[in-house]
């Protein structure tokens, strides 16, 4: 499915088709209706790129503890802990 927004929607919002694709996939993240992996591959960011435009606008990242807990699984699984 593709979403098609119109010209007229641009210029009320005066932004870029990409500045506007950004918008909409950190709000998504936000809500977390994403996650910052699929915001970065939509929009083209990296990961620093994304966590940046994140921060510009006072967002944090998404992680709780259930992330927290995988990753320390994941580095016990490693042998880093």
């Amino acid at each position: 499915m593709s979403v098609v927004i119109p010209e007229d929607i641009l210029r009320a919002t005066k932004m870029t088709e990409d500045e506007l694709k950004l918008e909409i996939a950190l709000m998504l993240y936000k809500q977390e209706k994403i996650s910052s992996g699929k915001a970065r591959a939509w929009t083209g960011l990296t990961v620093i790129q994304f966590q940046h435009e994140l921060a510009k606008r006072g967002f944090g990242i998404n992680y709780d503890v259930e992330d927290f807990e995988a990753d320390i699984q994941t580095l016990r699984s490693m042998g880093r802990l």
